[in-house]
Parts: structure tokens; C-alpha cells; sequence
């Protein structure tokens, strides 16, 4: 905090608290993942994913992988931040069930500790899954992220007595961490009327990273599955206590500077800033809907039916609107040479692109 002056800007704040080596959430050993909350003897988790809840969200959307390696003429599934590994087993274990099995699918994954779990998770696909910390130049492949957005470090602004700030982390006399807000020419990219006080943030390491992707897959497909909004309502003039929030054993907190490395810190998806990330970058947007839909049109209810009564219990909050069904939302990319000629199945019905 010295060598930087009394003052770290948000992003670099949270991408410490959270992959900071030894000290990050992410870093740690501690189990995050799963459905049990944590306990006073270390066991549990602190939030489920999607993969967690039950295999039939893979399976369909092996459906959607499978159609795009096809479409595309491509071999290759890379996955960015891969949790327990339970999302790639999924895949793995459908896709060879349609026919489809890669010949390599590549994990990038930063944290050292979910590595190790993966590896353990994904023993049966030994030859097949390789792991990485970083993209090569080009590559060619269906690119699956999972949640990987919300955890990608955000800056805050937060627009008080009619002027717009960027909120950092400084100390007090005493050495605790509080809130210090510096005058920023930065704005939230539409204009936000009045001038009520206001906090959001703004996501452009995530839009870098989009980016990056984008300049780098030759092709293939991308997509992306997280909670978010279009731009309208990420920045709706009533939204004014922004998206940031924090999980630990299953409870949610809006206080980031507590707990430091013992509790994920996560913002929802602005996906219009995503899709014109990616469109600079050279991808064309092939589809943007909602999670429920995106599943039942690859075929959840149809898998769901030889399934038994727990999972058609977990199929449920995936689709239902009040559970992830409607917050979560899909979307999907390509580059502009490997676009044409198909439309995602996953985007038959119910597209929203033009909400973008």
C-alpha cells in the first residue's frame, strides 16, 4: 500500500485479494466449490456452480460444443477457469457419447490449488486434458468459460454530489483498510442521467480479455456463461449500488475489505461491453440469450427425462427465472471467417442479440 502512493485502485485491490500467490482467495487450499456450506471444521464450500448442481448442464451443452467442432472443422476445447474440473468431465464424457470427442481439451486455469483438484477429477481423460496458465499466439478451438467473467477484476466509480470518482482502498490511522474516492475523468459507457449519488463499476479487464481471445482464435466458437446484463439495464439509473458482491459459505456480503483471502469478490457481467470487445477484436456476436432458454433449446428437458427425481430437482434452478434461469445469461462468438453458414443450436429461439 506504501510503495503505491496510500491508495490501490479497486481492480488491483481485488485481483489481490483474490490470485494474490500464498494470500488469494483463489490461491488458497481452502474448498470453494460445492453444496454444503463451510463449517467451523474447515469442510464445505462457499458457493455452487452450475457443474456442481447437476451433470445435465453439461450434457447440454455438449450439444452446443459438439455442433460448433463440427461446424467449424475444429478439434480442440479449451476451457478458461475450470473449477473442480466438473464442467470438463461433462463435456468429455458427452461428447464422446455424440461422437464427438476432441483430440485435445486444454484448462486455463490460473490457480495452482484447482489445478490439483482437476487433475484428480479428470484422471480418466488422461491424454486427452493439458493444462496451461497462459494462450498461446494463435489457437483453434470451441472456447467454454463458465462463470470465469464475474471473477475478473472490476474498477468501481461511484458518482457522489454530482461528481465522478474512482473508489480505491487506502488505511486508517490505525492500519485498517477503508474506502478513499479520487476525482476520475473515467464514465460508466452510457450516460447515466441526474446526479444522484451512484456506484457501478466498469469491467475493462474483462473486455481485455475478450479481446485478446478474439485476436487469437483462428477458429472455432466462443462462449461465455455468466450472470450479467445488457448495457440498459447493467447501468439503469436505479441500479445505483452496483453489482459487487462477495460469497463465503453460501452467504452473500457487500463488504470486499473484510475477511481478506477467505471469501470470493464478484461483479455481474455487463455483456454489451463484452460482445463489442469481442467485434473489435474481428468476432462476429452468433447468439445472446438467457440461460434457461440456451439449455432447453440444446435439449436439457429431453435428457432430463431419463433422469431422476434429485436431478430433475437441480434441472429446475437452472432454467427457472427466479433461480439462474433468467440472471444468467449466454453468449456466443465466432470468428467472422468460421461465422456463417450455421446458427448455434443454442440460440434457435428466444435469441436476444439485438438487446445487446
Amino acid at each position: 500500500m506504501a510503495a503505491s502512493g496510500g491508495w490501490l485502485p479497486f481492480d488491483r485491490f481485488m485481483a489481490m485479494a483474490l490470485y494474490e500467490p500464498g494470500l488469494g482467495y483463489y490461491a488458497s487450499e481452502s474448498p470453494k466449490f460445492g453444496h454444503l456450506p463451510k463449517g467451523r471444521d474447515g469442510g464445505g464450500s462457499d458457493f455452487v456452480t452450475a457443474p456442481e448442481l447437476t451433470p445435465l448442464f453439461g450434457q447440454a451443452l455438449a450439444r452446443q460444443v459438439a455442433q460448433a467442432l463440427q461446424a467449424t472443422g475444429v478439434d480442440e476445447v479449451w476451457e478458461f477457469g475450470a473449477g473442480t474440473g466438473a464442467l470438463a468431465g461433462q463435456l468429455l464424457d458427452a461428447l464422446a457419447l455424440l461422437g464427438q470427442s476432441p483430440r485435445q481439451y486444454t484448462i486455463v486455469d490460473l490457480s495452482g490449488s484447482l489445478r490439483e483438484r482437476q487433475r484428480a477429477a479428470l484422471a480418466r481423460h488422461d491424454g486427452v486434458v493439458r493444462w496451461v496458465d497462459r494462450l498461446p499466439e494463435t489457437l483453434a478451438g470451441v472456447v467454454v468459460g463458465n462463470e470465469v467473467l464475474d471473477a475478473m477484476p472490476v474498477q468501481l466509480l461511484a458518482r457522489t454530489g454530482g461528481v465522478w470518482h474512482e473508489r480505491g482502498v487506502g488505511l486508517d490511522t490505525a492500519g485498517a483498510l477503508l474506502w478513499i474516492d479520487r476525482p476520475t475523468q473515467q464514465r460508466p459507457p452510457i450516460d447515466l442521467p441526474g446526479d444522484h449519488d451512484y456506484l457501478t463499476e466498469i469491467h475493462p479487464q474483462a473486455e481485455a480479455f475478450v479481446r485478446t481471445v478474439a485476436e487469437r482464435l483462428q477458429c472455432g466458437a466462443a462462449f461465455f456463461l455468466d450472470y450479467g446484463f445488457p448495457e440498459a439495464e447493467y447501468y439503469h439509473p436505479q441500479r445505483h449500488m452496483g453489482t459487487l458482491i462477495c460469497h463465503r459459505a453460501h452467504r452473500s456480503d457487500s463488504d470486499p475489505l473484510s475477511d481478506l483471502g477467505q471469501k470470493d469478490i464478484t461483479a455481474h457481467v455487463n455483456f454489451t461491453g463484452i460482445a463489442l470487445a469481442a467485434q473489435d477484436a474481428g468476432m462476429d456476436v452468433l447468439g445472446y440469450t438467457s440461460q434457461g432458454r440456451f439449455l432447453i433449446n440444446c435439449g436439457l428437458l429431453e435428457l432430463a427425462r431419463d433422469a431422476g427425481a434429485r436431478e430433475n430437482a437441480m434441472m429446475q434452478k437452472l432454467v427457472n427465472e427466479h433461480e439462474m434461469g433468467e440472471l444468467f445469461k449466454v453468449l456466443a462468438m465466432a470468428p467472422a471467417l468460421c461465422a456463417s453458414g450455421w446458427v448455434p443450436i443454442g440460440f434457435v429461439a428466444g435469441d436476444r442479440t439485438r438487446r445487446l
